[in-house]
């Protein structure tokens, strides 16, 4: 059953606010399947300033359905003072003022996978966002994995219609194709989307055609996307370092041209995707992007010209 959005009864831990001084922002962004125990500490640990010492942090999971399964896991990690779970399962929850307050108090912020619709459409514009960008201006920690992983980019493909994969999304990349802005808009994330589950169903075409949507609509001259596999997180340092943890590895594909035919009921045509394929334990700079060691790859027709993985 899932667990009603109070504040006391699934808190695992010390009730009281440990406030330590904090040491990001950074973030983990899981791709889904199992999740990356080791980029859920190495947040912790760049959050609380040290990798073994007394400092402590109080974890808020939040998520649109479920339960608290993950409050004993991250209990367990180093440096945890108490976690917590809320399910927030409309906007009267997420302007609780109560349960905003636990989470503008926690120093770790992670988002359950599930349905990103769910999310933009009862948090945005809540006190519960505000309390969430609190915890990243402190210098907090903000994980998340599949849908909780996808909200965290600047562009976010939204599945509030109905949900669109590669084939469909390159053969016509508006039909049920919508995107929401400004939802969390970190520094460290500007310009890019970001796409999860992504070598087990096969998404390059689908990222490919969320990148010339937001160039052809005007939203912005480039994007980046940030394709994570399953089993597999990218944590972003404060500097906007990006490394790959887990086992698969992440994909980063840059569009920074006009497509040259991207409309309604249209198969995409786009050249030069520039795509960087980085490995477990590899890194990219978000905040100075490399002009090396990608390779190229086409849209045309709707068609991917060679193998884009």
């Amino acid at each position: 059953m899932p667990v009603e959005a109070k504040v006391t009864p699934n808190l695992k831990g010390n009730a009281a606010n440990v406030n330590p001084p904090l040491h990001g922002p950074v973030f983990d962004l899981g791709g889904g399947g199992s999740d990356v125990d080791e980029a859920i500490q190495w947040m912790i640990n760049r959050v609380r300033g040290c990798t073994n010492c007394a400092t402590k942090v109080d974890v808020v999971v939040l998520r649109a359905s479920g339960d608290d399964s993950y409050n004993q896991p991250i209990y367990d990690m180093k440096g945890v003072d108490s976690v917590q779970t809320f399910v927030i399962i409309n906007r009267k929850d997420a302007n609780n003022p109560e349960i905003a307050n636990k989470v503008k108090n926690a120093e770790v912020i992670f988002f359950a996978g599930g349905d990103q619709c769910k999310y933009i459409r009862n948090w945005k514009n809540t006190k519960l966002e505000t309390a969430v960008k609190s915890v990243y201006a402190r210098g907090g920690g903000i994980g998340g994995t599949s849908a909780g992983a996808m909200i965290q980019s600047d562009f976010v493909y939204n599945a509030c219609a109905n949900r669109v994969e590669t084939e469909d999304a390159l053969a016509d990349p508006y039909e049920d194709v919508n995107f929401t802005y400004n939802f969390f808009s970190w520094a460290n994330l500007r310009g890019t989307i970001v796409d999860t589950h992504f070598d087990r169903r096969e998404r390059m075409g689908r990222i490919m055609a969320f990148i010339a949507r937001q160039i052809k609509d005007g939203v912005a001259k480039s994007a980046l996307g940030i394709a994570v596999s399953e089993d597999t997180s990218v944590v972003v340092e404060k500097n906007g370092k990006a490394k790959v943890m887990g086992r698969g590895p992440a994909y980063f594909i840059l569009g920074d041209r006009t497509p040259e035919v991207c409309e309604k009921r249209t198969p995409l045509t786009y050249s030069n995707y520039k795509i960087w394929k980085v490995y477990s334990g590899d890194t990219f700079n978000l905040k100075n992007r490399p002009t090396t060691g990608y390779y190229l790859r086409s849209v045309k027709r709707g068609r991917i010209d060679s193998d884009p993985y």
